[in-house]
């Protein structure tokens, strides 16, 4: 039951609006010097996340706020159990990636972060489909400045492919929800279901966003092309809001089981020839969604509150992983396997936290992974989806493999790549010692994030059968790396390039395109000289024969001229009676 209150002061302003409008008064602070705006600035940016936090949970539970527009509810906010916990992580993630952003003087990143991950938090909270719409595109809009700001061609390229990917989404959803007003008649964003044209559309359009398989190209392809702190914001809102709007409209979708098992399993393989470990974390960010695309076919209440208990953990442990990474790449200026190695001498800080985020992902105990995915693994079992849980086993000791293992080794430990860089920035430092302490708090005290959850908990990760699956799990994947590693039979770290599914319209697109456009070309150019000599022939005809001395050219006698006139009526008049006649 939801209730409907009076309203004053801040709690007028949407979760999110705060951030949107705080992200655009940054650039501001520039005009107060160097000095005094960028401490102001600092302030600024790591207060905006914590007020935004702040002000959720200052709100009543429950809320619902509605205006009316053209004979319609919009409902500008609807907070309950499944919002409110997104948009507590998602309000924890802004904070952490401002801390990390800090040393970056850069007002066009500023912007770009802060708006993005305000639009996010306010679609979280919107209760019908056109406040979700509105925001929907927002986060595209915002969020590829973050891709561009890294100011490379290839940065240039990879943003414009993703722009249009997340705008494509946002029409699908524009016209389900113009279907889905014309049969329903009410813009409610609440259960949709896929019996109608526009649930199906919509549906897609939340597909693309959650990189459901061949949708999910723009993920690896965009987010290793964005600058070091964009990436660690990217990975936190935009397929995690898809995730919610999947969990909002399409709970218990059974085709969402096949789906999510299929997003679990195929990344792994890609992942593990991967020679640029950012990728590497962008194809384990689009596995670990995919358990959370199970947990919401499921639709138990144990599989919702796994999934946004999962939600919850992935952010802020994969935030982590690319904050290690992201920090590598400062550094080095490569994040790429071949050309890493040894960097635990002089990044000791930064190899221990992301070593912190391996463990997460890998779901060890007392890592916050490890409470999370298993919520979902149980729903599987217990809703006797006995392959999906065999699949979610596979895809659990393959994280662990590419993710767990060898993120962490090839950029601190394997070979020695004789590069000495300095430790990366103490704010960048205390950011990833944020997100670490918050893996290690969840995983060993899950309890408050139970309480926040949109179901009441009545689970228990912490028992022996839980424990002791899981370690067998995590051991026999390590000894398959090791194994793997010492008889060379593991894919080595080459200088090479992937080919995925994006390559279907990166290459494979424009070519057939270009190909087709020549072929039409030659086709028009050979109609062009076939009509020059068509229409040559013909004058060359007429001039031969009407200029003298041809036949026409010369006066014909008054006898011929009438012997053809009558020649032409007669033939004038078969055609009459025999064609037209009739």
């Amino acid at each position: 039951m939801t209730t409907t209150v009076e309203l004053s002061g801040l709690e007028l302003l949407p979760p999110g609006l705060l951030l949107i409008l705080g992200g655009l008064l940054v650039p501001v602070f520039s005009l107060l010097g160097h000095r005094w705006g960028g401490r102001l600035r600092a302030v600024w940016i790591l207060l905006l996340p914590l007020a935004g936090l702040a002000h959720l949970w200052s709100l009543p539970a429950d809320l619902t706020w509605s205006v009316r527009f053209l004979g319609y509810d919009l409902e500008l906010v609807r907070l309950d159990g499944l919002s409110r916990v997104f948009g507590t992580v998602f309000h924890l993630a802004a904070f952490l990636g401002a801390l990390y952003h800090l040393h970056v003087k850069d007002r066009l990143q500023d912007v770009a972060a802060f708006t993005y991950a305000g639009s996010a938090i306010a679609a979280t909270f919107a209760g019908d489909l056109v406040t979700l719409f509105v925001y929907w595109e927002a986060t595209a809009f915002t969020s590829v400045f973050l891709i561009w700001a890294r100011r490379t061609e290839r940065s240039y390229r990879a943003g414009m492919r993703y722009l249009l990917v997340q705008v494509a989404s946002g029409l699908l959803l524009l016209s389900g929800t113009i279907l889905h007003v014309l049969e329903t008649r009410s813009l409610a964003f609440g259960a949709l279901g896929l019996e109608s044209p526009g649930g199906w559309l919509i549906f897609l359009a939340f597909g693309i966003k959650a990189a459901f398989p061949l949708l999910h190209g723009w993920l690896e392809d965009a987010y290793p092309e964005a600058t070091v702190t964009g990436t660690v914001f990217l990975s936190a809102f935009t397929t995690k809001l898809a995730i919610y709007a999947l969990a909002r409209g399409f709970a218990g979708t059974e085709i969402l089981i096949p789906i999510g098992a299929a997003m679990t399993a195929f990344p792994i393989f890609y992942a593990v020839i991967e020679n640029d470990l950012r990728r590497v974390l962008s194809y384990s960010l689009n596995n670990q969604l995919g358990f959370m695309v199970v947990g919401i076919g499921i639709g138990s209440e144990l599989a919702l509150n796994g999934t946004a208990a999962h939600a919850f953990s992935h952010i802020l442990y994969k935030a982590l992983l690319f904050m290690s990474m992201g920090a590598v790449l400062y550094r080095t200026g490569t994040a790429k396997g071949s050309e890493l190695g040894g960097l635990y001498r002089t990044m000791p800080w930064t190899a221990g936290f992301c070593m912190v985020g391996a463990a997460s992902i890998s779901a060890f105990p007392l890592f916050s992974g490890f409470i999370s995915k298993s919520m979902i693994l149980t729903a599987a079992a217990e809703e006797h989806h006995t392959i999906t849980f065999l699949v979610l086993l596979f895809a659990s000791a393959g994280v662990f493999h590419h993710s767990g293992i060898k993120i962490p080794y090839f950029a601190f430990f394997a070979h020695d790549s004789g590069r000495r860089p300095a430790e990366a920035p103490w704010n960048m430092l205390l950011a990833m010692g944020g997100a670490a302490a918050l893996c290690i708090g969840i995983g060993a005290w899950p309890g408050p994030l139970y309480s926040i959850l949109p179901f009441a908990v009545d689970y228990h990760p912490y028992t022996l059968t839980h424990v002791v699956t899981q370690l067998q799990l995590l051991v026999f994947s390590a000894g398959a790396f090791i194994f793997l590693q010492q008889t060379g039979l593991y894919p080595p770290e080459l200088k090479s390039v992937n080919l995925d599914v994006d390559w279907s319209y990166r290459r494979a697109g424009p070519a057939v395109v270009a190909r087709i456009a020549r072929q039409i070309r030659g086709f028009s150019d050979a109609l062009g000289r076939l009509k020059d000599r068509v229409l040559g022939g013909a004058l060359a005809t007429v001039r031969r024969y009407s200029a003298p001395p041809g036949m026409l050219g010369e006066p014909w006698p008054t006898g011929s001229t009438a012997l053809w006139a009558a020649i032409l009526l007669m033939l004038l008049l078969v055609v009459e009676f025999f064609f037209l006649g009739s």
